[in-house]
């Protein structure tokens, strides 16, 4: 499970529950008006978020949420909008061939703060089934168990 560093806005903790993690990468996100504000407020959410890349090979971050910001007035900004991700050209590449994969996918695992901009954190991803995740709930408390042993 990823766990909420100091400089991360908001992060999907089910993530490495319901995915096989494959490979990561950073990319620069676009944001208008009072998203930061309301991001650095904690009002993001990444829960159902997933990236789609266009016809037009632009990389977008779906259904993700940033609240409109408590203190915004008119001009506050759409809680459920696409919002466009900024990778290289080779990047999109390579993940424009992981969509097309078949039983692949990609998905948001962190927003982050990197040097005073915010930064997305995305994975190619296989879904687990039942029995993957069963599987590793077991790992896991092994682990836990040999790690107690060892304290006496």
């Amino acid at each position: 499970m990823i766990k909420k560093k100091e400089g991360d806005l908001t992060v999907h903790r089910k993530a490495f529950h319901d995915y096989e993690i494959l490979e990561t990468f950073e990319a620069g996100i676009v944001l208008v008006g009072t998203e930061i504000k309301s991001l650095r407020d904690g009002g993001g959410s990444l829960q159902d978020a997933y990236i789609m890349i266009s016809d037009l090979g632009e990389p977008w971050l779906k259904h993700s949420s940033i609240a409109p910001y408590k203190f915004g007035n008119l001009f506050n900004h759409e809680d459920r909008r696409d919002r466009k991700l900024l990778l290289h050209k080779r990047e999109i590449a390579k993940l424009k061939k992981i969509t097309q994969e078949k039983g692949l996918t990609i998905i948001a695992l962190a927003l982050y703060l990197k040097k005073g901009y915010v930064k997305a954190k995305i994975a190619s991803a296989r879904g687990k089934k039942a029995h993957d995740k069963r599987a590793a709930l077991k790992d896991k408390d092994q682990k836990k168990q040999l790690r107690e042993g060892d304290d006496y």
